[in-house]
């Protein structure tokens, strides 16, 4: 049995997340999938319903062949602190995350939650390519 966290932050990452875990996952092992917004005043309505679109399409894609649990962080935290923080209230196995290629001055000027969760986590990383070049 295999305890997965799964990061999403669109319908789109979400989609590519669920054709990677749909052969990696089976009955016994359960995924945690959250999406992670800062909140108050800096979330719109709009960007709730997209985390919440987002959640259904790994849900509802992986609810049939293993056990779902989903989270909608909205408290303030960075990213990286519902990551780390959830991964410890679950007692995760595994976090798996899309990463996106990006320039090195990106990744400086705006910071890189994948790069964080490298760096800070001691748990096992599948890092899932978003784009195929």
């Amino acid at each position: 049995m295999t305890r997965l966290l799964v990061g999403t932050d669109s319908q789109e990452v979400s989609e590519r997340l669920l054709d990677y875990l749909e052969g990696q996952v089976g009955a016994d092992d359960t995924v945690y999938i959250i999406n992670s917004l800062v909140g108050g005043d800096d979330t719109s309505s709009d960007e709730i319903s997209d985390g919440e679109d987002a959640i259904d399409v790994l849900e509802d894609g992986l609810g049939e062949q293993t056990t779902v649990e989903t989270h909608q962080y909205i408290r303030g935290n960075a990213p990286i602190e519902d990551f780390l923080e959830a991964a410890e209230e679950f007692d995760i196995d595994e976090h798996v995350i899309g990463i996106r290629k990006r320039s090195p001055v990106g990744k400086m000027m705006f910071g890189s939650t994948a790069q964080n969760l490298l760096l800070e986590s001691d748990i096992p990383v599948r890092c899932v390519p978003l784009v195929s070049e």
